[in-house]
């Protein structure tokens, strides 16, 4: 298939080369021709405007967006409207919140376009790794765009199947699924992205406990140096709170081990105040998921081993770098 890509920073670079890889050809636009003369490189087909990038597609024409929430999702989405034919379809990719989701559908579909929301997971590892994509749409729009999301997924791997999953819908199991209509995709990500502030608070105050050990305030026979790398690295290796996230902190501790390089001031991208806002919307208590979002707030007033290994963990997952103060 053909689509343009619309937004070439780190995850919407990759998934055009992923998508590539894959056989299908991508039309590629920025504002900074920088990264779309970088990805013609690659093999992607350059266009300098949005209306450019649309003529280069045959009907239906596919834009999928990776932009950053907010008014440039917004202003692009409005333009396209403009611009699109009926049966076009426009996928946002990036961290939108889920209402305005619901809301572009009903713009879109006043002017005959289709809209999809792509919640989209795997950072800068997922060209490689592939992207688990949670998607929210029409059924059949959703199905005439699978061959796009089954090359973007992992595949099945080296998973073993989970017990009582026969007969099943094996794309959850090949790394997507179609959540639901309009913004349901957005809002499972949200809520994957509400827990992972959770689990990320969890290992970082552990290993704080642990780094605090070796305080002298301590009586002396009980105070331990522990190395930090290796007990990162052995929950690797058959632990139950084993996963992707420790990982990434066996692999920040073991380049740094006293995380220097980070302050351990702690962004925050939306998602984890839209958990908690949905969570008050429904009457469902989520202390874990509030107390892991207000942790990011106190982190930009002071900063202790935890928060750089938070810093370090959404480098390692996403490459996010920390908010210059």
């Amino acid at each position: 298939m053909r689509i343009a890509v619309i937004g070439l920073g780190r995850m919407g670079a990759n998934i055009s080369r992923r998508l590539m890889r894959g056989g299908h050809e991508v039309v590629g636009f920025d504002r900074d021709p920088a990264n779309v003369q970088q990805l013609v490189g690659d093999g992607a087909i350059s266009a300098g405007s949005l209306e450019e990038a649309a003529s280069r597609l045959d009907a239906p024409r596919i834009f999928w967006l990776m932009l950053p929430a907010g008014a440039p999702t917004e202003d692009t989405v409005a333009a396209l409207r403009t611009i699109g034919q009926p049966g076009d379809v426009v996928i946002d990719g990036g961290n939108t919140f889920f209402k305005d989701d619901v809301r572009r559908f009903r713009q879109c579909r006043e002017h005959g376009l289709h809209y999809v929301d792509v919640g989209t997971s795997g950072g800068v590892w997922g060209l490689e790794r592939g992207y688990c994509l949670m998607i929210g749409g029409e059924k059949q729009v959703v199905e005439m765009l699978d061959p796009i999301f089954n090359t973007l997924a992992p595949g099945y791997g080296t998973l073993a199947r989970t017990p009582g999953r026969d007969g099943a819908d094996d794309r959850a199991e090949r790394g997507y699924i179609h959540a639901g209509p309009a913004g349901a995709g957005h809002f499972v990500k949200m809520i994957h992205n509400g827990i992972e502030y959770g689990l990320m608070q969890a290992y970082a105050e552990g290993f704080d406990v642990l780094k605090g050990r070796a305080n002298p305030r301590l009586p002396q026979d009980e105070r331990f140096e522990l190395n930090l790398p290796d007990i990162a690295e052995v929950w690797r290796r058959g632990s139950v709170i084993s996963s992707w996230l420790l990982d990434l902190c066996a692999l920040g501790l073991a380049r740094d081990h006293d995380l220097s390089g980070f302050s351990g001031t702690v962004a925050d991208s939306g998602e984890g105040q839209w958990t908690i806002d949905a969570a008050m919307e429904e009457a469902i208590p989520a202390d874990v998921l509030a107390t892991a979002l207000f942790a990011r707030y106190r982190s930009r007033m002071d900063h202790s081993f935890a928060d750089k290994l938070l810093s370090a963990m959404r480098f390692g997952f996403g490459g996010h770098v920390e908010v210059p103060q």
